[in-house]
């Protein structure tokens, strides 16, 4: 792509769209642009099938139409010969205010966090000057919760945040799972913006946690902690909804494999101790574990709560807690292990976990036992 295409087109353009206008403004052969992007030329082919069968899209047709008028006619195109000479003309020529990835960034915030709610779609139609996102309320009723250019509705389109539901007079669009990707990053960079302790920037990584907070107890007292939900699979489950709206797992089933997990972890504290759990998924040695390494065992009081729980389990019961919610594997990896029958895990596990708080309910009481 020629310096002067690359400079009247926004920053933020997927390199594909730009592929696309290279082959069929500037005629640009696929090999030529394989060979710029280090690509295979069938690659750059399935580039340019794709947005030229995404044309009947009328959002998506009217986005590329904006973008070829910002490219330099080819010279051989006789049909493009009286053009008058290109000039370079501002990047704002498609989406006014949004030249960088920061500005579509604040508009993403703000648009995408709407259209991520149940029955919200974003409206727009030929003689619409903005576009409005719409959610269906329970009684039947659309309110109105965001209002954007229509340029900025051009660059969602073009960037697969959005997609269309409905074309017609009035055409309907929804957001993407990568939609939903892109607004967890910026909502996560957002908040690494904000002053105090934080970790290493991870964009791509974040897009994989759910973050969430809980009250812990330690000898400083009690405390608020921040940690990823992502990272158990029973953190997982307890965020999908059945098919009754209401959470696959219960917070007071999640609390207590949380519990199980505190006491595992604080338990394998020894250099020694986390191969010697093995035998935990035995059901014939779960009563007769002793610690036998000496002063770096760890805290006998949680082995020894472990060790109870996993008793009181049994055999099946006590191995899928003990895989999922201490050995963080996940529910296919423990059905695979385990012999079950595929998508059978996450009941069995829910049985395991209403067995679990029930033994820390008549053992400990609610306030559960003290860590340690």
């Amino acid at each position: 792509m020629s310096e002067l295409t690359a400079a009247s087109l926004p920053a933020w353009l997927p390199q594909a769209v730009r592929n696309y206008l290279d082959h069929v403004e500037e005629g640009t052969s696929f090999r030529a642009m394989a060979r710029r992007e280090g690509l295979h030329p069938s690659t750059i082919l399935r580039q340019v099938r794709r947005f030229e069968g995404r044309r009947e899209d009328p959002l998506m047709d009217e986005a590329l139409a904006a973008l070829s008028r910002l490219v330099p006619r080819a010279a051989h195109d006789p049909a493009r010969k009286e053009d008058p000479p290109m000039t370079a003309q501002p990047r704002s020529g498609l989406a006014p205010g949004l030249n960088d990835e920061s500005d579509l960034a604040r508009e993403g915030r703000r648009v995408l966090r709407r259209l991520a709610e149940p029955g919200a779609v974003l409206a727009i139609a030929p003689e619409m000057e903005k576009a409005a996102v719409l959610r269906e309320l329970p009684d039947g009723r659309s309110l109105r919760t965001a209002v954007l250019d229509r340029s900025v509705a051009q660059a969602f389109i073009l960037k697969d945040w959005i997609a269309c539901r409905k074309a017609g007079r009035v055409s309907t669009y929804e957001i993407t799972a990568a939609g939903r990707v892109a607004l967890k990053r910026m909502s996560d960079d957002m908040g690494r913006e904000r002053p105090g302790l934080a970790e290493a920037a991870g964009s791509f990584a974040d897009q994989h946690r759910v973050w969430g907070e809980r009250d812990v107890v330690d000898d400083g007292g009690a405390r608020r902690i921040r940690y990823n939900v992502a990272e158990s699979p029973v953190g997982i489950l307890g965020r999908r909804l059945d098919r009754d709206g209401k959470p696959f797992l219960a917070p007071e089933l999640v609390d207590a494999a949380e519990r199980l997990r505190e006491d595992f972890e604080l338990a394998q504290m020894g250099p020694r101790v986390a191969q010697n759990w093995d035998r935990f998924l035995t059901g014939g040695d779960r009563g007769a574990f002793q610690p036998d390494s000496g002063l770096a065992e760890g805290p006998g009081r949680a082995r020894a709560r472990v060790a109870a729980a996993l008793r009181d389990l049994g055999p099946g019961l006590g191995d899928v807690a003990l895989r999922c919610c201490c050995f963080l594997e996940g529910l296919e990896v423990a059905e695979k292990r385990m012999g079950w029958a595929a998508r059978s895990g996450k009941i069995v596990l829910r049985i395991a976990l209403m067995r679990l708080k029930r033994h820390y309910d008549e053992t400990y009481g609610r306030s559960g036992p003290l860590i340690g």
